[in-house]
């Protein structure tokens, strides 16, 4: 009988071919069977986990509309799990976005758009895709929900705090990141493991962060996929492998853990939007 307090959770941890669509779908299967095997409720794979990540002018060649039915034959795959991959979005000719497609049941139910294209570093997102506009959130079985936000999404504080306001119990956070692609001095690896812990337990919220591996036009991608729990603990962690990380959230430790230190309730939106329509006049 399904368990109404604890949720069943999933990264999946792999190399990505670049550009070829057709092998990154024969990757993906075997994981999300596996996961549906084990009884998992929400499977998360890396950004652009479909299509790979370094395609500059090949994006146009690998874009897809949402209704495509390679999503779709994946999707039947899933069954009732809920689960998200990474593709490049087709919304019109030209307009192709760095996105994430949540499938179940045979269908896409829902699409979230990247909102922060980084350019700086090596990343030339910014140059590339269109960006999105809107925070996601989605249903999840026995009344849990959960928000997503795509790599450099995460590292805009804004965007978190207005995805987060909604109070999902989850946070999904599907990353592409190489060593050194922001600079030398600039660890990802470091760096991401203090950017989740402070998300997680700053909000008591869950983290389901999936990366891949593999190397690619020079770049070294380092894995360390991970799912945090509401306080910033490390529930499951993985190295530079090939890994299908799982682990079960309880929504009684995230009730206990936004009760002691209640960043949502007391978040005073309105305060905050009299502040940034104080600083955009300024800017005026």
């Amino acid at each position: 009988m399904p368990d109404a307090d604890h949720l069943h959770v999933a990264a999946a941890q792999l190399d990505c071919q670049l550009g070829d669509i057709d092998a990154n779908l024969a990757d993906h299967r075997p994981l999300i069977e596996a996961a549906r095997d084990a009884g998992c409720d929400l499977l998360v794979f890396p950004e652009l986990s479909l299509t790979g990540y370094g395609l500059g002018r090949r994006v146009l060649d690998v874009a897809m509309p949402a209704g495509d039915p390679r999503l779709a034959e994946l999707a039947r795959a899933c069954g009732s799990m809920r689960t998200l991959v990474g593709f490049v979005e087709e919304a019109s000719p030209g307009e192709c976005y760095n996105a994430m497609a949540l499938l179940q049941h045979g269908e896409v139910k829902a699409v979230h758009r990247k909102i922060n294209l980084p350019s700086y570093g090596g990343l030339e997102e910014g140059k590339w895709f269109t960006p999105g506009s809107d925070v996601t959130q989605i249903a999840l079985d026995r009344g849990w929900s959960a928000s997503t936000l795509i790599c450099a999404d995460l590292w805009n504080p804004a965007l978190v705090h207005a995805a987060l306001l909604a109070r999902p119990e989850v946070l999904c956070a599907p990353i592409n990141s190489a060593s050194g692609i922001v600079s030398q001095a600039f660890s990802n690896e470091h760096n991401w493991a203090t950017n989740l812990h402070f998300y997680a337990m700053t909000y008591g919220t869950p983290v389901v962060m999936a990366n891949r591996i593999g190397c690619e036009a020079g770049s070294r991608f380092w894995g360390g996929s991970r799912i945090l729990g509401p306080r910033g603990e490390t529930l499951a962690a993985a190295d530079d492998g090939d890994t299908l990380l799982q682990a079960r959230l309880s929504r009684r430790a995230i009730a206990e853990a936004r009760f002691e230190l209640p960043t949502h309730r007391d978040a005073d939106t309105p305060l905050i939007r009299r502040l940034l329509d104080k600083e955009l006049t300024k800017k005026a």
